[in-house]
């Protein structure tokens, strides 16, 4: 499979030799949910927290003799029944159940949704940013012109510090090292843009899992 490579200027300078096993994969909607419902789980932070009976501070002795008040029965002030004791069963904090799922699963993951962004054509590779573009507007201007707008930028460590200063404020526009690939932002972008060294590093690490990713895949088609 080619991919024709732009530049800064829009225009088309060579092509792009990308692999099929790769960029072909057939697509699975039950997986890719699976992934995204993981991935949330894993970025949503778990903040909220109360206090139990036993974190409440104060004394644990008994408010007033167990008989002859004509009251009910009480132990102490933390009780969750009175003003300023204990909650129950309130959120806990960090603690949770995320579904785990396999590593090679979520790269598995990851050519499904390359190989739907490259069928719609969605998918574009951009020679590597050599020069440090300082302005937004000139960074605005290459993605109107090339109808980049709603990108994910999957780019190179050396790249990425020439643009990030002229793309941090452009909206709808992400920028992540190749490392940083996932499902979520596939899925959240229009397009998905790599330099051209980003794809071919993605392409030699995706490349060391095909053999497990294919037996993986055949499972998934029975």
């Amino acid at each position: 499979m080619k991919l024709q490579v732009i530049n800064i200027d829009g225009k088309k300078t060579e092509n792009i030799e990308l692999s099929d096993k790769i960029f072909s994969v057939k697509p699975n909607k039950n997986l890719i949910q699976s992934i995204v419902e993981w991935q949330l789980n894993h970025f949503k932070p778990r903040t909220a927290k109360t206090k139990q009976r036993n974190e409440v501070k104060g004394s644990t002795a008994k408010i007033y003799a167990q008989k002859g008040t004509g009251g009910a029965r009480h132990s102490s002030r933390k009780a969750p029944i009175f003003v300023g004791g204990g909650v129950a069963h309130g959120p806990k904090g960090s603690v949770y159940k995320v579904k785990k799922i396999n590593k090679k699963i979520r790269k598995l993951g990851l050519l499904y949704l390359l190989t739907q962004k490259n069928k719609v054509n969605s998918l574009f590779v951009v020679e590597d940013f050599k020069k440090e573009i300082t302005k937004t507007k000139l960074f605005s201007q290459f993605l109107e012109k090339n109808k980049l707008q709603n990108s994910l930028i999957i780019s190179d460590e050396n790249s990425k510090s020439k643009i990030i200063k002229s793309a941090r404020n452009i909206p709808n526009l992400k920028i992540i090292k190749q490392e940083g690939t996932n499902v979520y932002d596939l899925l959240k972008y229009k397009n998905v843009v790599f330099t051209i060294t980003s794809i071919k590093s993605l392409q030699d690490r995706l490349s060391k899992w095909k053999n497990s990713i294919y037996l993986i895949q055949l499972f998934h088609q029975l």
